[in-house]
């Protein structure tokens, strides 16, 4: 086990809409707010994606970007990772915007395209808010992730202009292969950070075992690497568990789950963090903080974003 690991809280996302949580942060401020109360609780780093204040629909707008990260930023040091996932459909232009414009220190890379699929919440869900949410959950059915060669590899370019790290998004066992090409061509450098992200419908299960074969594989193709594991709905917290007892970082936040516990909603990204800090202490794991993070994954520093 590590003696510090790094607690990311993935504040938003781009997966569920309003209608499922009322504690899901819509505007810049909320967003910007929850971040600085999951810092407090202890998360090192946080995973931005931003939503139409108005409708919660994910979007990509540099403004909305600008204003919930700059706050974060003016009260509290932690590690901004901003997402070039952005919301489902949108261009791989759209999605690197935010990462040309601002330099993060840290964003999101997926590592190969994935059926990514929320169809299936339609079952639980019947009434929304938006007109929007039940056709951008219906719409997955016949929708893919695409995160080809050719656009990983302008990527790879856009992130070394800007030194930002890729936090490479690996939903499946092939996806670990696709960076390890990609170290080889030269696209990117080692050492890595990968986060092994389990339980989307389209990619690898959360299980025990799978984590294990996800960690092992890229230790053969990649060698040493630091990872992370963030899990879609109820098994993030034994799953995140795991990866403290086998070395590995973590990821929670209401992007993933909107779950506490059985049948107890998150009332913010801030009662995930504590309840997995709570884990990494009682296992003798200290969380990091943002400057132990910016240590640990090798991150250039505030100084050096432009927001």
């Amino acid at each position: 086990m590590k003696e510090k690991t790094i607690i990311t809280a993935a504040i938003s996302g781009s997966i569920h809409t309003p209608s499922m949580s009322k504690y899901l942060p819509i505007t810049p401020q909320e967003i910007a707010d929850d971040a600085i109360q999951a810092w407090e609780a202890g998360a090192a780093v946080c995973h931005i994606h931003v939503r139409n204040p108005e409708t919660g629909q994910p979007i990509s707008d540099i403004n909305l970007f600008k204003e919930a990260i700059t706050r974060i930023k003016s009260k509290c040091n932690m590690v901004v990772c901003i997402t070039s996932g952005g919301g489902l459909g949108m261009t791989a232009e759209q999605r690197l915007i935010p990462v040309a414009t601002f330099k993060p220190e840290l964003a999101s890379f997926n590592a190969g395209s994935v059926n990514f699929a929320l169809f299936h919440a339609l079952d639980r869900y019947k009434e929304f808010t938006y007109d929007w949410e039940s056709k951008y959950l219906a719409m997955t059915e016949d929708f893919i992730f695409p995160n080809t060669f050719k656009s990983m590899k302008e990527f790879a370019r856009i992130f070394n202009e800007n030194g930002t790290k890729p936090e490479f998004e690996v939903y499946d066992s092939g996806m670990i292969n696709n960076v390890a090409f990609m170290i080889e061509r030269g696209y990117i450098k080692k050492p890595v950070y990968i986060q092994f992200v389990m339980g989307v419908l389209g990619g690898i299960t959360p299980s025990s075992e799978n984590l294990l074969f996800l960690v092992d594989y890229a230790k053969k193709l990649i060698g040493d690497f630091e990872f992370s594991v963030c899990v879609a709905g109820r098994a993030q917290f034994p799953i995140c568990t795991q990866s403290l007892l086998i070395g590995g970082n973590v990821r929670v936040g209401l992007e993933d789950n909107l779950y506490l516990d059985k049948g107890v909603m998150a009332k913010s990204n801030a009662e995930q963090v504590a309840k997995i800090a709570r884990i990494a202490k009682e296992l003798g794991i200290d969380p990091a903080t943002p400057d132990d993070a910016r240590k640990i994954l090798g991150l250039k520093g505030m100084g050096k974003v432009s927001f």
